[in-house]
């Protein structure tokens, strides 16, 4: 059988297969954070395509952390319809549905998230523009975990059969984590890593035996900022605690690090410190046979497929059929050729370079 095509389980949670859809923003919801209705097709659409679980776009636990215009939201109870329409209709195509719970930290534009950002520390981030985040106060940061705890909670009483923790990719938990954005001088920074911990328990208790995973960037690009040496030390704590997955945000499966830490993959570099304690999730330019066979060498145990699942919505179908998977777009038709929302169609033309089409 070829790899990941067999049942997977990634802690309680378990899969028919090894692939899940990634989170991909979709720029589509209202302004208000509900889901819009031509979102509800296209994440059914990739149900249907054969992915054994569909993880969502990141959903904000508060307004304040509000990144994208477009975001939908799981920070109140008047999103509880919203969050029960998506989980429905993943699980009437035969899929299995994962919440991702998201705050945007100092990414927020602060027209979206209240008239300010908030962070860890009072420090912008390096992209030209940026604005300067207000640093937490004690009892916002308190409260911010109990926001991720009651949309988690959220997440379980609407039928969803897991939650993702979203700490990558330069969000808020990260922003804790990183000596970059984190210069506090409280408890918040003398244990590097209190605040994710601390966020993941809270969750846990919340939702008792509910399977939660958490996502993770194992590098940064600025000085100072996250090094390897210290995604170890965070893989080592959260693999203390009762998560069911860790999902590893990478642009390419096979990338190598940054600062030039070792000589194998980053990939393999922590599935080798994870050591069989949490199963991993890997993730990054995924697009073929070839690419599935190399990335679980490396040592994943299911797949996040992002781009491919949007350029194939019968990606997992055609892998396992041994049909051409499709990597190009039809500009004139693309948008309903593979069911995307309207606002994912406007960024998608938007972005020069972001996604191949066949003309």
């Amino acid at each position: 059988m070829k790899p990941l095509l067999a049942p997977v389980r990634l802690g309680s949670l378990e899969l028919k297969n090894g692939f899940i859809v990634a989170p991909m923003t979709t720029y589509s919801s209202r302004d208000d954070g509900i889901i819009a209705d031509d979102e509800i097709p296209y994440l059914a659409r990739r149900a249907e395509g054969g992915f054994a679980a569909v993880m969502t776009a990141a959903c904000y636990v508060h307004p304040s952390g509000k990144a994208f215009s477009g975001q939908w939201g799981c920070d109140a109870d008047d999103k509880l319809d919203s969050l029960r329409r998506v989980a429905d209709a993943i699980h009437e195509k035969g899929s299995k549905a994962i919440l991702q719970i998201h705050h945007g930290g100092r990414q927020c534009p602060p027209e979206l998230a209240g008239g300010e950002c908030l962070s860890a520390s009072a420090v912008a981030s390096e992209r030209e523009g940026a604005p300067t985040p207000r640093e937490m106060t004690n009892a916002e940061i308190v409260r911010t975990l109990g926001d991720y705890a009651r949309a988690a909670v959220r997440a379980k009483e609407t039928g969803y059969d897991a939650v993702e923790i979203h700490g990558a990719n330069t969000y808020l938990i990260q922003q804790f984590v990183s000596p970059h954005s984190n210069r506090r001088t409280d408890r918040w920074r003398a244990d590097d890593f209190l605040f994710p911990t601390e966020l993941v328990r809270q969750v846990l208790d919340a939702v008792g035996d509910f399977p939660v995973g958490y996502r993770f960037s194992p590098e940064e690009p600025e000085t100072p900022g996250i090094r390897l040496e210290r995604t170890f030390e965070l893989v080592d704590r959260l693999c203390g605690l009762s998560l069911s997955f860790l999902h590893l945000s990478l642009r390419s499966y096979d990338q190598l690090s940054l600062h030039g830490h070792g000589d194998q993959p980053i990939l393999r570099q922590v599935s080798d410190r994870i050591a069989g304690r949490l199963p991993l999730v890997g993730v990054g330019s995924v697009k073929s046979a070839e690419d599935v066979a190399k990335a679980v060498d490396l040592g994943c145990d299911a797949l996040a497929i992002a781009r491919g699942a949007i350029y194939d919505p019968d990606w997992v179908a055609h892998y396992a059929a041994e049909k051409p998977i499709s990597k190009t777009l039809v500009r004139e038709s693309f948008s309903e050729d593979v069911v995307l929302p309207r606002g994912l169609t406007e960024r998608i033309l938007k972005v020069p370079g972001w996604f191949d089409f066949a003309d």
